[in-house]
């Protein structure tokens, strides 16, 4: 007989306090139980609302001294953007509309500070009022470690280029069993948790990730989440929470699971992670991104009744998933957002970064281009 949740692992999920005991526990109930439990909180939490944000991702190199076995991005002989390749891109996003640019690549051997400041600035001088994400905490650990300075430092430097907010990326498994198989070069879940908390300390927001479905087992994936909400409470710095389903193709981490016969996760895997990343973190991170190049665009469609309410954004370039198998686009209009948000019984709103509105009596006018 499957079981029926507990009223009090309800009350503890509405209070913000749900232990890795109660989710244990609800990953044995049936599973449009704890959707809809989620579903609770996320209308409790937001309302109907779905967010997006009119955004475009720069993968300014895949050149990378990591040799994390997950990515299939990376590569020896591959290229490096100089900053006016960087500036014709934001230049195209700009005149679509995009509101953000989400700059990001590759671990450069022959870089410091100053490579990263030198574009923020350029960005930051051009278009002034384009929102600059950029820069996971590996590669603000990078940076500091190339450049001889604090991770204090290298952040400040950073924020005084322009720097507005950080993407919470290079997370995977915080578990340093998982990363020591995985991504071994990569920086230890201590290090992450450090340069993410200076951040915040900083005034710089950043998002949250956890990218799963590989070999971590179902308790380290709640200890992420966990550490996540912990982090949080301290700083209050996050300001979303993005569950990333492994892509397994084109990658050592992969290729050794199909071997053994798995192929990451199950769309119902995936579901139940994201409704369990709303009841953990209830109170703490109000917004549950679902990332529609992973999940494929029906997919997130349902995820809206899981727990989740936002989208992300429409990208307008996504080189990281697509070299990892990922088949569902690297663009999505405004339009076409708002079409399945509508259709998923959901009201949709464009924001900012930081999750402001973006106000806008037509929604195509998002993605034409603007007239100087």
């Amino acid at each position: 007989m499957n079981p029926v949740i507990p009223d009090e692992i309800v009350e503890r999920a509405y209070e913000g306090k749900t232990t890795k005991k109660d989710v244990l526990f609800l990953l044995e109930v049936p599973p449009f139980e704890l959707f809809e439990l989620a579903d609770r909180l996320r209308q409790e939490t937001v309302g109907d609302t779905v967010t997006y944000v009119v955004n475009r991702n720069i993968n300014f190199t895949n050149i990378c001294v990591g040799t994390c076995g997950f990515c299939a991005f990376r590569s020896d002989q591959g290229y490096v953007m100089d900053i006016p390749q960087i500036l014709e891109k934001v230049k195209e996003a700009h005149s679509l509309g995009a509101t953000e640019v989400c700059i990001q690549g590759g671990l450069l051997p022959d870089v410091n500070i100053g490579f990263y400041t030198d574009i923020i600035r350029s960005v930051k001088r051009d278009f002034p009022h384009l929102h600059i994400h950029a820069f996971s905490p590996m590669e603000v650990y990078h940076a500091a470690m190339q450049s001889d300075i604090s991770i204090d430092e290298a952040i400040l430097r950073l924020q005084e280029a322009g720097l507005d907010t950080m993407p919470g990326t290079a997370a995977e498994i915080l578990s340093d069993r998982v990363r020591s198989i995985i991504c071994p070069s990569k920086l230890k879940t201590s290090e992450w948790a450090d340069v993410i908390t200076k951040a915040h300390k900083a005034g710089i927001k950043t998002t949250a990730t956890i990218m799963y479905g590989h070999i971590e087992t179902v308790e380290e994936r709640i200890d992420h989440i966990i550490l996540i909400r912990d982090i949080q409470k301290r700083t209050g710095g996050f300001l979303e929470f993005v569950p990333l389903t492994f892509m397994p193709y084109n990658n050592r981490v992969g290729d050794e699971m199909i071997k053994m016969g798995r192929y990451a996760t199950s769309g119902m895997d995936d579901l139940k992670l994201y409704a369990l990343s709303r009841i953990i973190l209830n109170t703490h991170i109000s917004n549950i991104q679902a990332s529609w190049v992973k999940l494929g665009k029906k997919l997130a469609q349902v995820s809206l009744h899981c727990g989740v309410n936002d989208l992300g954004g429409t990208l307008m370039e996504e080189r990281i998933s697509s070299s990892a198998g990922s088949t569902n686009g690297q663009f999505m209009s405004a339009q076409e957002l708002e079409w399945f948000i509508v259709s998923s019984g959901r009201k949709p709103v464009q924001r900012n970064t930081t999750y402001t509105p973006v106000t806008s009596s037509d929604p195509t006018s998002r993605i034409k281009p603007r007239v100087a």
